[in-house]
């Protein structure tokens, strides 16, 4: 079978989750490195985000669709469940994701520290401020829906954990976040479990402070 290709950043959270798609499948993929607005992105999404699949002939954008589809184009284990309930919240749990936590756990307090507007470069401390009680509202979410079985849907790994794990880890490295995920005691057990995994520990993007980049 043809080798799919990711093109993206290993900086890039979404870029991530799908790199451990592959991982937990087992599937041998070839990563691109490129940078934010890279023609190579814009070859494939019409905005230039990322990540982007190309797989023979056929091209993806949206990590979303493109994990789903490595799923069901290589075999087991399925990141995806077949069961209806099951399948319904981890697409609960992946929109909840993508769609307001991660505008608020990366693009607005993570950036306040990589991609700050302020005179002197230094952390944004008014969003920061600003921004705390929705993120320690959200990890408090988090921290009681991985409660009951040290996952977000049903007692197996589906791509709504693999989709929250790079979030977390970037979350974790600054203070305010590091301290609040700290005080979230079923959600650092949770991320100290998945976070050991083989697939998470070949992934683990470059050393120091993440690029502001437009993922999907």
């Amino acid at each position: 079978m043809t080798t799919p290709e990711i093109i993206g950043s290993t900086r890039s959270t979404y870029t991530h989750a799908i790199r451990l798609v592959c991982e937990e499948k087992r599937i041998d993929y070839k990563l691109t490195e490129c940078p934010l607005r890279a023609p190579e992105l814009y070859a494939i999404h019409p905005f230039g985000k990322m990540p982007v699949l190309r797989h023979g002939d056929f091209e993806l954008f949206e990590s979303k669709a493109i994990a789903g589809y490595l799923d069901r184009s290589f075999p087991a284990p399925y990141l995806f469940p077949d069961d209806l309930r099951l399948a319904a919240l981890t697409e609960q749990w992946i929109s909840l994701v993508n769609t307001l936590m991660d505008h608020t756990l990366i693009r607005t307090y993570l950036f306040a520290y990589i991609a700050p507007n302020t005179a002197d470069g230094g952390p944004d401390r008014a969003t920061i401020d600003a921004i705390m009680p929705a993120l320690q509202a959200q990890i408090e979410v988090l921290d009681k829906a991985v409660a009951p079985r040290g996952y977000l849907v049903g007692s197996d790994l589906t791509f709504a954990d693999l989709n929250l794990l790079p979030i977390l880890h970037r979350v974790r490295q600054a203070p305010e976040g590091a301290s609040v995920l700290a005080a979230a005691p079923h959600l650092t057990r949770y991320y100290e479990q998945h976070a050991a995994r083989p697939s998470f520990q070949r992934t683990l993007p470059p050393a120091g402070p993440p690029r502001r980049s437009q993922t999907s």
